[in-house]
């Protein structure tokens, strides 16, 4: 029985042991370190959170352009805002046209009323308008009407127009129809045409059948069946078509007006 109480007594000995080894206890004279569990997301509430301002944004600045020199411009600086870019070129162009006009010729402001009516008829320069006797002899029968075979203001055909004008203007006797004026003027070409000069057309398909006097810049004045007296334009479609040739009668100095009779003709 004693030795049975023995075996009790081990057993219970090793067995308090083995459970003092599990609970890991350590000396006391040493420190026991332990790892700190990662720390959360703290929970903010919003009064502890707090806004930082943005830095403040650079302010745009205005655009500009660079300056280039315009002729005879007054340099601004390096650069200018677009504002006053465009000021400074009205003043510029404002200037420019100042200056033309002061440096007009004396022929602008003395210009005559017939002179001013056919610089805007043939789109062309008053100054460039000299031939005052011919722009007066033309300008008598413009806006007559068309009439075959007429030598009158109450009506008037082409060479008839033609006719009367040189004979008032140059105190020449032309003959009295379209195709003999063509045959006793010499030929000249187009690059050659100078006032008073005529030019030819054959309208109908049977060889010269219309003429005009030459002006300036490309435009004549003749009488057109449909208008009358009226200024064309050389190169519009209908005529540059029907283009025969021009010629210049020789010699033509302006006289004093000259009675002309009253031939029928074309």
């Amino acid at each position: 029985m004693k030795v049975f109480v023995t075996a009790i007594l081990s057993l219970l000995l090793l067995s308090s042991c083995t459970a003092l080894k599990s609970l890991h206890l350590t000396d006391a004279k040493k420190p026991v370190t332990t790892t700190a569990p990662a720390p959360k997301n703290e929970v903010k509430f919003i009064d502890n959170i707090t806004v930082s301002n943005p830095p403040a944004a650079t302010p745009k600045t205005e655009q500009t352009v660079p300056v280039k020199s315009p002729e005879r411009s007054v340099p601004a600086g390096p650069s200018m805002s677009i504002e006053e870019y465009r000021l400074s070129k009205e003043l510029e162009e404002n200037r420019v046209v100042a200056e033309m006009m002061a440096n007009r010729p004396a022929d602008v402001e003395n210009a005559s009323p017939l002179q001013l009516k056919y610089s805007i008829l043939l789109n062309t320069y008053v100054e460039q308008l000299r031939n005052q006797a011919l722009l007066a002899g033309v300008d008598e029968w413009y806006g007559v009407r068309y009439r075959r075979g007429g030598m009158n203001k109450t009506g008037v055909d082409c060479s008839g127009f033609v006719y009367s004008v040189y004979a008032a203007v140059y105190g020449i006797a032309l003959p009295r129809v379209s195709h003999e004026q063509y045959r006793v003027s010499r030929r000249i070409s187009t690059t050659e045409l100078q006032e008073g000069d005529l030019i030819f057309f054959s309208t109908q398909g049977r060889g010269v059948s219309h003429v005009g006097i030459y002006l300036q810049n490309n435009k004549f004045i003749h009488a057109s069946v449909s208008h009358g007296v009226m200024v064309s334009d050389l190169f519009e479609p209908y005529y540059i078509q029907r283009y025969v040739g021009a010629g210049r009668i020789d010699n033509k100095q302006v006289v004093a007006s000259t009675p002309v009779s009253n031939n029928g003709g074309r």
